[in-house]
């Protein structure tokens, strides 16, 4: 069936981010385990990138796991790593074939090294593609990507004053990244969860209540829509 033609306003974010929030009650919804959730919500994602690159969004950045989540429970700790495992077994082709670039923010360290490999290939393979840029938080965690700026900074013998949000900005993960334009999380929570809490400082934010694994190209376009009804004035008023 073809889709219908996106009703796309003149404005479309550059840079999108997602908190992928609700797998768990979804599951829970339908009396299935936990990492049924986490399972669906992986399958999701290709239609959320595919979305993208339809929409002519140029970033997307997905929170798949935080350097919180290692204190889940460990059986959900190890199934959420063979799913992630299966997913780049079975999407880095069609993420190469659709022109997208992978990106990782973070830290591999203390991933299974299968993972780790498979992350560090994925981004090899996908490196002069330029569609759509898919960045991956990963063991990653706000808190933390400032704490590794700041001991960069000192390694290199930044002088206090020396230091400027454009420096700082140069330390972080994210540093040829633009900044999110709209922050979308699903499932209704209202919390930035140590999510880019440097970058998102002037986002927009909008918070379906969809869960994660029901969140789809539809409701991504309302999004959308959404951030193009909103007057950004990063801290200026409306005339200047």
């Amino acid at each position: 069936m073809t889709k219908p033609k996106a009703d796309l306003p003149p404005q479309v974010p550059q840079h999108i981010a997602i908190i992928m929030d609700g797998n768990g009650r979804w599951a829970r919804a339908r009396g299935l385990p936990r990492l049924a959730g986490h399972r669906a919500g992986t399958e999701n994602l290709r239609r959320i990138i595919e979305a993208c690159v339809e929409f002519g969004v140029k970033y997307l950045t997905i929170y798949a796991f935080s350097t919180e989540n290692w204190g889940r429970p460990a059986e959900e700790v190890d199934g959420l790593m063979g799913i992630f495992d299966e997913v780049f077994n079975r999407e880095l082709a069609e993420l190469h074939r659709q022109g997208a670039r992978l990106r990782h923010i973070g830290q591999l360290d203390g991933v299974r090294k299968s993972l780790r490999e498979k992350v560090i290939k994925g981004i090899e393979l996908t490196k002069n593609n330029s569609r759509l840029v898919l960045c991956v938080a990963f063991n990653y965690g706000g808190r933390d990507e400032i704490v590794q700026a700041i001991q960069a900074m000192l390694k290199d013998g930044v002088k206090s004053e020396e230091v400027t949000e454009a420096l700082v900005s140069r330390y972080l993960f994210t540093a040829d990244l633009p900044d999110p334009d709209l922050v979308i999380r699903t499932s209704g929570e209202r919390r930035m969860s140590n999510f880019l809490i440097w970058q998102t400082a002037y986002a927009e934010w909008v918070f379906p209540e969809a869960y994660w694994p029901d969140f789809g190209r539809e409701q991504l376009l309302e999004a959308i829509q959404e951030f193009s009804r909103r007057e950004r004035r990063y801290g200026l008023v409306l005339e200047q």
